[in-house]
């Protein structure tokens, strides 16, 4: 990887849906080695895919919590199991296998708080191998496209 292709992927970041004429432009190259370059970053993986931002709140998920999980163990099956039932629950944006006073810090987005009340009580604390979770929920969340 050499400097063009980084700022192809700095471009693509900030705008992953920019025309290639306008990538090329941007990073100096003419179109046919650009989309070239493109496809060859996503065929090696270092571009896993193209998505869409959604305004949380706009969905009815204007609540952002961040839950740190403890398990009551750390056996191959327990750590298993928690994981397979925490990557179906939808309320789960991100899930993030930790070092630390947790051994998971879950993104959570639900409407309010009455629903994380919700969430929490009849989902999340019900998973297998948890011992506790603390939450912390969000009230500003700062970002370099909000200066």
């Amino acid at each position: 990887m050499d400097a063009v292709d980084r700022s192809i992927l700095a471009v693509l970041e900030q705008n992953g849906r920019i025309s290639n004429n306008e990538l090329a432009a941007r990073v100096g190259l003419s179109p046919s080695p650009c989309l070239r370059r493109v496809r060859q970053l996503e065929e090696a993986g270092v571009i896993r895919g193209y998505r869409a931002l959604i305004d949380p709140a706009a969905v009815g998920r204007s609540l952002r919590v961040f839950a740190g999980v403890r398990l009551t163990r750390h056996t191959r099956p327990d750590v298993v199991a928690f994981e397979r039932g925490v990557t179906q629950l939808p309320e789960v944006i991100a899930c993030h296998h930790i070092t630390g006073n947790f051994d998971y810090l879950l993104q959570v987005e639900v409407a309010d708080l009455p629903a994380y009340e919700d969430f929490h009580a009849n989902q999340l604390a019900t998973l297998p191998g948890v011992a506790t979770v603390t939450s912390y929920v969000t009230m500003k969340t700062l970002s370099a496209d909000t200066t």
